[in-house]
């Protein structure tokens, strides 16, 4: 059996690229994984690498949502943001660091952001039912709102769909701290504050900490206000930009979603 396993990932290139899945996840749970469609919603210092785990995962399909280009100040956290990526689209700069990874993953590519006015029309040809995970690593907060809870929807009818959503990694230092749990429970988050809140108040979620039913990634660090001496560098977003930030808590942000996309998809085969 050892010599069958080890010509098959000879002969196959997608089993030499990725044999290391089957191992982890079982034959059936990296089958899942590799027939699986995955949308990530913003491809910065959080989807970038949320992507670029996917597919080191082997997924099948991809659908990237961006409207932004790649600057030099990408650079100190957004895997894609590299001397020649320059002025490129996100989502195109990304697709063609999958297709060195994965040549049999189909990428999509949507060049434009995601509002309350265009989701989910946004998707346009794209074959919604084929969708199989949403990541939300988007920074704006209505935009966050409306793809929430229409991933929560789509949950209670399809228990086979998996939605996470990502919170600020802007003014953070400690990558350990960085956990995921329900919405009701994040804290030292204001990003994901506002989102709960909205949450409960225009869409009906539960409040008074009961379960919200929406997994989220954030930190228990306490947010770092920007350095005072830099005031024309902060916009006072929420975003890195306003905050500041290192790579290594953008990739783990990033890493931690994909990784329990992928773990939530082998599951449930």
């Amino acid at each position: 059996m050892n010599e069958l396993i080890e010509l098959v990932e000879t002969t196959d290139p997608f089993a030499r690229r990725f044999g290391g899945l089957t191992r982890l996840y079982g034959a059936s749970g990296a089958k899942a994984v590799a027939r699986s469609h995955v949308i990530v919603v913003g491809i910065g210092g959080v989807g970038s690498w949320a992507v670029e785990c996917l597919a080191r995962s082997g997924v099948g399909t991809l659908t990237l949502i961006d409207l932004d280009h790649i600057s030099e100040s990408n650079v100190n956290r957004q895997i894609h943001a590299l001397s020649e990526t320059l002025g490129m689209s996100k989502v195109l700069a990304m697709k063609s660091r999958v297709e060195q990874i994965n040549p049999q993953c189909k990428v999509n590519c949507i060049d434009d952001f995601l509002t309350p006015e265009n989701w989910p029309q946004l998707l346009g040809s794209i074959d919604q039912p084929s969708v199989s995970a949403l990541i939300d690593a988007c920074d704006q907060v209505r935009s966050k709102v409306t793809v929430t809870a229409w991933a929560a929807q789509r949950m209670a009818a399809n228990p086979n769909f998996h939605f996470i959503t990502v919170g600020a990694a802007g003014g953070k230092r400690l990558a350990h701290k960085v956990d995921i749990l329900d919405l009701s429970k994040a804290t030292h988050d204001p990003l994901l504050a506002q989102v709960r809140h909205k949450l409960r108040k225009e869409h009906g979620f539960p409040k008074d900490g009961k379960k919200m039913g929406i997994q989220c990634v954030f930190s228990e660090e306490t947010v770092k206000m920007p350095d005072q001496n830099f005031p024309d560098v902060s916009d006072g977003s929420l975003n890195c930009h306003g905050y500041g930030s290192c790579v290594s808590v953008t990739s783990t942000f990033g890493q931690c979603a994909a990784g329990w996309i992928c773990d939530q998809l082998a599951g449930h085969t």
